[in-house]
């Protein structure tokens, strides 16, 4: 088991725990996010699902990527707002970015914007990972999951319904 795998079944459990359903929007990432949460215990119960939205085209027109470049925070906000409310879900990490090995809107490879939608409101951060771009994919799909992480330590959760 990968140390992400274990971030996962952590995540896993979080959600369960706190009631909560939970989404990713990627891009550079190719749904390596996705892949990972999905793998996990029992994701049925917590993981609504992804949107991988590689080309610009479809980040505008499906996840609601105002006009203008799609390495940038407006980017990672937008997508992490409509993915949330696309697949019904209280947690969402988007990610967007140059994985190189060019740059892409103006900004050099390794630039990656983080969305994350949680307790109704969306928080954005900026990273500059290095190396190949293998390489800023596995930092960006290890920082998504620790975001998640992060995210469920704090989250109310929902009441779950009552046992019949």
């Amino acid at each position: 088991m990968t140390p992400q795998d274990r971030v996962a079944e952590r995540i896993s459990t979080a959600a369960r725990n706190a009631h909560v359903f939970l989404a990713t929007a990627e891009s550079l990432t190719g749904g390596q996010i996705s892949c990972l949460l999905g793998a996990a215990p029992a994701s049925s119960d917590w993981y609504r699902g992804s949107v991988v939205a590689y080309s610009s085209e479809v980040k505008h027109r499906v996840l609601k990527v105002p006009d203008g470049p799609v390495v940038s925070e407006a980017s990672a906000r937008a997508m992490a707002g409509a993915v949330a409310e696309l697949l019904g879900a209280d947690i969402a990490v988007a990610v967007t970015g140059a994985g190189g090995p060019d740059p892409q809107d103006g900004q050099p490879p390794g630039t990656v914007w983080f969305g994350l939608f949680a307790h109704g409101r969306i928080d954005t951060e900026m990273h500059r990972f290095d190396g190949e771009p293998q390489d800023v994919v596995t930092a960006t799909t290890a920082h998504a999951l620790v975001l998640l992480e992060q995210a469920l330590t704090s989250v109310p959760g929902r009441v779950p319904p009552p046992v019949a």
